[in-house]
C-alpha cells in the first residue's frame, strides 16, 4: 500500500483477494479449514477488519497464492500484506 492509503483501501484490496480467493472451490475450503471461518461467517462479516485481515494472512501462509491473487487483482504482494497489517489494527 502506497503512504497515505486509508482503511477503505485497505478494506476493498481485501474484498477483492477474498473474492478471488473463494472464487475457487479448493482454495474456499481450505480458507474455511485453515481460518476456522464458516461459509456462514464470510458472508454475514465480510467487511469486518478481522474477517478480511485473516484472509489476507491466509494468503500470506502460501506465497504462491498470494502472488496468484495479487497478478489476478492487479496488485502486488506487498500490498496484500500492508493492508492485512492496516485491517489488524482497525
Amino acid at each position: 500500500m502506497r503512504a497515505g492509503e486509508t482503511n477503505e483501501d485497505a478494506t476493498a484490496l481485501a474484498l477483492a483477494a477474498l473474492g478471488w480467493t473463494v472464487s475457487d472451490v479448493t482454495r474456499a475450503h481450505r480458507l474455511i479449514d485453515m481460518t476456522g471461518l464458516t461459509p456462514a461467517d464470510l458472508r454475514a462479516r465480510a467487511g469486518e477488519p478481522s474477517v478480511l485481515a485473516a484472509v489476507l494472512g491466509f494468503l500470506e501462509a502460501y506465497e504462491p497464492d498470494l502472488i496468484a491473487c495479487a497478478e489476478a487483482i492487479d496488485s502486488q504482494p506487498a500490498a496484500l500484506v500492508a493492508a492485512r497489517a492496516k485491517l489488524e489494527m482497525a
